[in-house]
């Protein structure tokens, strides 16, 4: 019973944390590119308009 349990909460911290992430990555602007996903693949918007 007590395996179980340290199981399952292994599993909602892991679970958690990974949502926390998740929810970091979204509102942190250092890495953000052009567009709204902030994986940083798009160039800046002023040099992409011109093209």
């Amino acid at each position: 019973m007590v395996t179980q349990q340290i199981i399952i909460l292994i599993l909602f911290l892991a679970a958690a944390g990974y949502m926390g992430w998740r929810l970091w990555k979204a509102f942190d602007s250092r890495n953000s590119g052009g567009c709204a996903k902030g994986c940083g693949c798009a160039a800046d918007k002023n040099a992409s308009a011109k093209a």
